[in-house]
């Protein structure tokens, strides 16, 4: 990995805490326990298109652990954690089969992977599976997240290849 390469990593991590701890100031859009609109998964979706695997997975850890210890929320850690790998296997997977045009897709699949994996990590931790009943109200709002995750995603990678085209970036 060279040193541009890392240092874009730390950018894009740096991005996205900071879209974190925007996100944590504006209430959420739903008076619904664990429904926000996540930006920073833009950035989690952007990583997925420019960035191995590995090197995807490093940002996402960075910032889910990071995020944890700004927000001073160490329960969410296991459910962030969870929700995360969940989602970024299923977006690496689906990145196979998809066009770029169709990250917003990916993105929407895999903010209901992310639900997904936050709901397993709480059954559990309690113990019972009665907590898969909240799963069609995040999959529905998980859904709609992740389409405008993908969509800004998606504008900045039309953007960043429009700049490489040029021969700027």
């Amino acid at each position: 990995m060279t040193v541009r390469r890392m240092n874009a990593m730390a950018l894009l991590t740096g991005i996205s805490l900071i879209l974190f701890v925007i996100e944590m100031q504006v209430p959420p859009p739903l008076p619904v326990p664990g429904v926000k609109l996540g930006l920073a998964n833009v950035v989690t979706v952007y990583a997925v298109c420019r960035f191995r695997p590995g090197e995807a997975l490093m940002i996402l850890l960075a910032r889910i652990f990071l995020a944890a210890v700004f927000a001073g929320q160490a329960a969410s850690l296991l459910y962030s954690l969870t929700g995360g790998l969940f989602c970024l296997a299923g977006m690496f997977c689906l990145k196979r089969f998809l066009s770029p045009s169709r990250l917003w897709l990916c993105s929407l699949i895999g903010a209901v992977l992310h639900n997904t994996g936050q709901l397993t990590a709480a059954s559990l931790l309690i113990g019972t599976d009665s907590v898969f009943a909240y799963f069609p109200l995040l999959a529905l709002t998980g859904a709609a997240a992740g389409l405008f995750t993908g969509l800004l995603a998606q504008q900045m990678l039309r953007r960043r290849l429009y700049v490489s085209r040029e021969g700027m970036g």
